[in-house]
């Protein structure tokens, strides 16, 4: 079991601070370890306290003047909050902010369902300009603050409040913006498209069902826009039954962009696994999966279905 996302991308962002100039805008939250940024470089971060829509005016003004900026808080006031200033202030004008959301989805339960971002994907989807990304482990949360630092323009990043199991070997593990990763491919019964903290779950799914004879193919998808579609139509193909796994609303998410692509280019028997437009509630984010229909045997029951679906066409 690795660190939190959260925290693997704040220290990597404070380790790469020595060698890129960037500002960094805090809200007064423990988001992401960037809480003692200012500690080690006074001029270049900026406390705003708990007020998430001037925390997103001063980023986008730090921008205007040319600074590489990086605005911290977590996810459902990021998103909601602050949303018209995200809109009108970063993405409208497409100045060069990267907005990091921690504490998202499910996850999110011990701190209580108010704090839950399962939205944020959906509002962030529908701004021009604006490019998303989730990593799944500490390896891949590390590789995206390195992209970050270097990426021009609107970018929201979305990070996870709990420990991830290692996934990515830090050897050999490449990312790459907007491109999708085969974590498993075991056969073409059908593919599961996975992002973020339940890609694990997604993995462990496969291996269930390949014990049991079925082949089943795992893709990450960390660039939930601009999305792979190339790799999706590709997947669709091969297996003609998908499965997308998300901790966030099934509605405006990974479901629905995958949704998209394939009912316009290859239409495809589908089940979307993730909060089945309700609100979250408190509790163990592992009892909270299980009561979402978002645990490991429903993934598995999913892709049976969609097989299903597929051989009585």
């Amino acid at each position: 079991m690795g660190i939190a996302t959260r925290f693997a991308f704040g220290k990597e962002l404070t380790e790469l601070a020595a060698t890129k100039d960037f500002v960094v805008c805090n809200a007064d939250t423990k988001a992401c370890a960037l809480e003692n940024f200012g500690k080690l470089y006074p001029e270049r971060e900026f406390s705003i306290g708990i007020a998430e829509q001037n925390l997103m005016g001063t980023a986008a003004g730090f921008a205007s003047c040319g600074n590489k900026v990086f605005a911290s808080t977590f996810a459902v006031f990021t998103s909601m909050r602050a949303c018209e200033q995200v809109r009108q202030f970063i993405c409208y004008p497409k100045l060069n902010v990267t907005v990091v959301g921690t504490h998202v989805g499910l996850q999110v339960g011990g701190d209580g369902a108010t704090h839950a971002a399962i939205e944020d994907v959906a509002i962030f989807r529908a701004m021009p300009n604006m490019t998303i990304v989730q990593p799944s482990d500490e390896v891949s949360a590390r590789a995206v603050a390195k992209a970050a630092v270097d990426f021009e323009g609107p970018l929201y990043i979305r990070l996870h409040r709990n420990p991830a199991d290692d996934i990515h070997d830090p050897a050999s593990y490449e990312f790459k913006l907007g491109k999708a990763d085969t974590i498993v491919d075991n056969g073409n019964d059908a593919v599961v498209f996975a992002s973020g903290i339940l890609l694990s779950k997604a993995m462990e799914a496969a291996k269930r069902l390949r014990a049991e004879g079925i082949g089943v193919k795992v893709i990450e998808i960390h660039t939930i826009k601009p999305l792979d579609e190339e790799a999706i139509i590709k997947a669709a193909k091969e297996t003609g039954a998908v499965v997308t796994v998300e901790d966030h609303n099934i509605i405006g998410g990974l479901g629905s962009a995958v949704a998209e692509v394939l009912s316009e280019k290859i239409p495809t028997p589908m089940k979307r696994i993730g909060v089945q437009d309700r609100f979250a509630s408190s509790g163990d984010a592992e009892l909270l999966y299980a009561e979402h229909k978002m645990s490991v045997p429903d993934i598995v029951f999913a892709v049976k279905d969609v097989m299903s679906k597929k051989n009585s066409r």
